[in-house]
């Protein structure tokens, strides 16, 4: 059974999604019932499968209807994609079970729907991790867009705006992506990205001008889909305007997953001298990093929403992992594929929180952290647990991947993105005393002009355990810091760089 379990990742939350819309007169119970086991599974089989790669020390291939290689659909799972498989799947679980009560608030009529959605997008995401061909990549990464257009819909206010918005730049950004895969496959004649990286190593394809057009589509296409400054603008209203679970889900899981499929694609598709050496972007790019790391940071600093302040931070973080991975030295990619795993966690972690506020108070702003220690102790203890590793305080994983890009930087000799790093960290710590300030110190008044301490009113235990068990998770994977760098991303660096 475990020899399967490479597909039983995509397959179980594709018949989750599939079964919650004929089950909806079964009721919500069983929706978040189904949802839950199914997620539970698949992070069962994720786990499973890092285990079988670490075990081999090398990739594990699975062929789907045992059709061969580069002209069968193949799924390849290494120490990379393994990590990044795990981190989507138990970010999903987390979000799925802290889901009990906001997405009842948010869709009370149809969240059958709603969970099937979640499913769908869920799939969307562990497909592209997982497979090893650039078509199926692009159709997996419109399952998950369309299902997440879908989902940030239900949005309150106007969603339906924000979601507009981001259908037209997200098609653009596919539209790119799949020219891009033209252009390779004319040059090839394949589309499995093993066979692509052994035809693209031929020297008169290193040189050829269709090779580097598709190279430029297919990269500018995922920079739009992750975001990345100045490609960010449909992002922070679509977030901050998302039902509290959607954004729990698409905001901490989008981004890093168009991450990995760029690391992926620079490195596996293409190879280290080819971006480094033939394609000379890599010094523009860690400029255009810095450039979203300074424009991020700052915007956040300026906004009063909570969660369009996080998702400006996105933005910021963003910059980090590209600078990161553009850097050309070990260091910087070390950083930015530890990054992927510390800041899903911590947005993760700073949404929900941020979501328990909401689902609490009904409000989105500064002004609902007032009195937030007093009122929601757990909740509060989450928020400053999540920005200490915004921040980059130790013993939080932020602290350590922020180490290791900026030993990067250094080592780059790229000053300015060093500079852009220390000063997003301050931008970071500013912001988070203001909001501890409106926290701890606000004033409360009652009607005759007398202090007094508000009521406790803490989120529900199904909102608070997700939230305390990604909290954890961030000193966890912090002080575990070396072993997973040794054991898994060290694993993910290739060679030559």
């Amino acid at each position: 059974m475990i020899e399967q379990a490479p597909a039983l990742i995509v397959i179980i939350p594709l018949l989750a999604a599939l079964l919650l819309i004929p089950a909806t007169p079964l009721g919500p119970r069983f929706a978040y019932g189904l949802l839950v086991t199914a997620l539970a599974a698949t992070l069962a089989a994720a786990l499973a499968t890092l285990n079988l790669v670490m075990v081999a020390n090398e990739a594990v291939h699975y062929r789907m209807g045992d059709w061969l290689p580069p002209h069968g659909i193949e799924l390849v799972i290494d120490h990379l994609s393994g990590v990044v498989l795990v981190l989507v799947s138990g970010c999903a679980l987390l979000t799925a079970i802290y889901s009990r009560q906001s997405a009842e608030q948010d869709n009370p009529d149809r969240l059958n729907q709603y969970y099937a959605l979640f499913a769908l997008l869920v799939t969307g995401l562990l497909g592209m991790t997982a497979t090893g061909d650039v078509f199926n990549l692009y159709v997996l990464l419109e399952i998950s867009a369309l299902s997440s257009y879908g989902l940030l819909a239900r949005g309150r206010g106007p969603a339906y705006y924000a979601t507009f918005k981001y259908l037209v730049v997200g098609t653009i950004g596919a539209c790119f992506y799949l020219l891009g895969v033209g252009y390779i496959y004319i040059m090839t004649g394949s589309l499995n990205m093993a066979d692509l990286a052994e035809i693209l190593s031929r020297p008169e394809l290193q040189e050829s001008m269709s090779v580097k057009i598709g190279f430029t589509l297919i990269i500018i296409g995922v920079w739009i889909k992750m975001a990345l400054f100045p490609l960010h603008a449909w992002m922070p209203n679509a977030y901050s305007k998302a039902g509290t679970t959607t954004a729990c889900l698409v905001a901490p899981l989008m981004t890093k997953v168009s991450i990995y499929i760029m690391i992926r694609l620079m490195f596996s598709v293409f190879s280290v001298d080819y971006v480094f050496g033939v394609i000379p972007w890599h010094h523009l790019v860690s400029w255009l990093a810095v450039a979203a790391i300074v424009v991020g940071s700052l915007t956040a600093l300026a906004q009063q929403d909570l969660r369009k302040m996080l998702a400006y931070i996105i933005v910021a973080e963003v910059g980090y992992m590209v600078g990161g991975a553009w850097l050309a030295n070990e260091a910087g990619l070390t950083g930015a594929i530890y990054h992927i795993l510390s800041d899903a966690l911590m947005t993760l972690c700073l949404f929900m929180a941020v979501g328990a506020i909401i689902y609490r108070t009904g409000k989105s702003s500064a002004a609902a952290m007032e009195g937030l220690f007093a009122k929601m102790p757990i909740t509060a203890a989450v928020f400053v647990l999540g920005w200490f590793s915004i921040i980059g305080i130790p013993p939080t994983c932020g602290f350590f991947s922020k180490w290791y890009l900026i030993s990067g930087g250094i080592e780059a000799g790229h000053w300015a993105y060093v500079a852009a790093l220390l000063f997003s960290s301050l931008i970071n710590a500013v912001i988070f005393f203001r909001l501890i300030e409106i926290a701890y110190f606000g004033n409360f008044a009652t009607h005759d002009g007398h202090h007094a301490a508000p009521a406790r009113n803490e989120a529900p235990f199904t909102m608070l355990l997700p939230m305390v068990v990604t909290a954890a998770l961030l000193i966890m994977v912090g002080l575990y810091t070396s072993e997973i760098i040794t054991a898994l991303v060290g694993k993910a660096i290739p060679p030559g760089l």
